[in-house]
C-alpha cells in the first residue's frame, strides 16, 4: 500500500508501506503455545574439546558471543523433519548441536546467583555455520556474521518450560549425520554453565523476553551436504531432525 504526506512547504512525499511479516516463534512442548523470538545470541567455544578442534583454548578466556537474526529460526516438532536449504556462497556448511536457553524476563548485569531467574525454558538447537566464510573472516580479524548469520541457520525443537524440566546441568547431547554419530558430549562439560553464560552476556546486552541463547557445541563438528539428514538430541529435552535440501530457487 502507499500513502501521501503533504508537507507545509507544498512538497509531496509518497511512501510505500509493506505488510508486517510474522514474528518467528518456537513451539512449546506439550502445548499449543508458542514462544515469540526476539533475538538470538550464541556462545563460541564453550566445550573444551571443541575449542581445541577450532584451534583455541576457551578455558583460558571469558566467553565470547555472536548473534543470529530471528529469521534464522526453523522450528521443528518431532516426528517431523525440518528442512534447511543449503545456503548461498559456501562450500563448507557445518553442524553444531547445542543446548538452547529461552529468556522470559528482563536481565541486565546479572550476578551468576540470580541469572537463572530470567530463564523461561530450554530446548535443542543447531547452529549451522558457513565454516569457510567464518574462517576467512577470522583470518582477516573481521566479524563472523557472514559465517553465522543467515536464514535457516538456527533449527530448533520445542522449548520445555523450567517448571517442567528444571535447569539441566548434566545430560547427554549428541548428533548423528545419516545415522552415523558425529558429536557426543554432556552438558556438564560446558566450560561456562548457563548461569555464568547469562552473567557475562547480560554485561553487554539487555536480555529481554523472547531472546534465545545457544550455549556452545561439543567436539565433532563437520560438513554436511545436500541430501544429508541430521538427528540430534539432549537427554530430557527431546530430539531434533533436519534434512539439508537444495538451495532455494
Amino acid at each position: 500500500m502507499t500513502f501521501r504526506v503533504n508537507l507545509s512547504e507544498g512538497i509531496d512525499i509518497v511512501t510505500t508501506v509493506f505488510p508486517a511479516w510474522p514474528l518467528p516463534t518456537v513451539p512449546v512442548a506439550g502445548s499449543t503455545d508458542v514462544f515469540p523470538v526476539r533475538h538470538i545470541y550464541c556462545v563460541g567455544r564453550n566445550y573444551a574439546e571443541h575449542a581445541k578442534e577450532m584451534g583455541g583454548d576457551a578455558a583460558k578466556e571469558p566467553p565470547f558471543f555472536f548473534t543470529k537474526p530471528a529469521d534464522a529460526v526453523v522450528p521443528v516438532v518431532a516426528p517431523a523433519v525440518g528442512k534447511v536449504h543449503y545456503p548461498l556462497a559456501t562450500k563448507n556448511l557445518h553442524h553444531e548441536i547445542e543446548l538452547v536457553v529461552a529468556i522470559g524476563a528482563r536481565g541486565v548485569e546479572l550476578a551468576p546467583a540470580a541469572a537463572l531467574d530470567v530463564v523461561w525454558g530450554y530446548g535443542v538447537g543447531l547452529d549451522m555455520t558457513r565454516r569457510d566464510l567464518q574462517n576467512d573472516m577470522r583470518e582477516k580479524k573481521r566479524p563472523w556474521d557472514i559465517g553465522k548469520s543467515f536464514a535457516e541457520a538456527a533449527p530448533i525443537g520445542p522449548l520445555h518450560p523450567v517448571a517442567a524440566v528444571g535447569h539441566p546441568a548434566a545430560g547427554r547431547i549428541w548428533l548423528d549425520v545419516n545415522g552415523v554419530r558425529r558429536q557426543q558430549g554432556d552438558l556438564s562439560e560446558l566450560i561456562w554453565d548457563v548461569a555464568h553464560t547469562i552473567h557475562f552476556l547480560s554485561r553487554y546486552y539487555e536480555l529481554l523476553p523472547g531472546d534465545l541463547i545457544f550455549t556452545g557445541t561439543p567436539s565433532g563438528v563437520g560438513p554436511v551436504v545436500t541430501g544429508d539428514r541430521l538427528d540430534g538430541g539432549i537427554d530430557g529435552l527431546g530430539t531434533l531432525a533436519v534434512a539439508i535440501v537444495p538451495p532455494a530457487a
